[in-house]
């Protein structure tokens, strides 16, 4: 049976996902540590977990697998899912998939190197999440969901 996992932290994208979980008749597990209200849908789920780092992540990975998708910003955690078997998408759309996992991992890793060289560029805030965004998102976890229920 297929389920949507969402890594609720900081997720823009948690009423979309609802949305299309809803259309589909899945179990949507919205996961975080905190600080989320439980939606009346009975096919949704919030899962708080206790305080900790990746505590959330472990969560999913534990049970995300073949049928299954996650949506998370969180490259490790989409590696773990997508070795699992899980149809991975970030927030924005943009898929994580067995062809492309390693170089998002070894960016992931590049980019936290050239941080940690040199403190006074941490980076800005990045670029905000557009209606585009929340759009392609939208048609992207809806083709993920139809090929995951196969």
């Amino acid at each position: 049976m297929t389920a949507l996992y969402v890594d609720a932290d900081a997720c823009p994208v948690k009423a979309e996902a609802e949305r299309v979980a809803t259309r589909h008749g899945v179990k949507l597990y919205v996961v975080s540590n905190g600080g989320l209200r439980p939606s009346p849908n009975p096919l949704v789920e919030t899962v708080i977990v206790p305080e900790g780092p990746d505590v959330a992540d472990m969560w999913i990975a534990d049970r995300a697998g073949p049928g299954d998708v996650v949506v998370t910003g969180d490259i490790p955690l989409a590696a773990k899912c997508v070795a699992a078997g899980a149809r991975v998408l970030r927030h924005n759309g943009e898929r994580f998939t067995p062809e492309n996992i390693g170089q998002q991992l070894a960016m992931r890793d590049l980019m936290a190197d050239l941080r940690a060289a040199n403190p006074l560029n941490q980076g800005g805030s990045g670029k905000g999440f557009t209606k585009a965004d929340r759009s392609r998102f939208l048609d992207a976890l809806e083709r993920e969901m139809r090929q995951a229920k196969g």
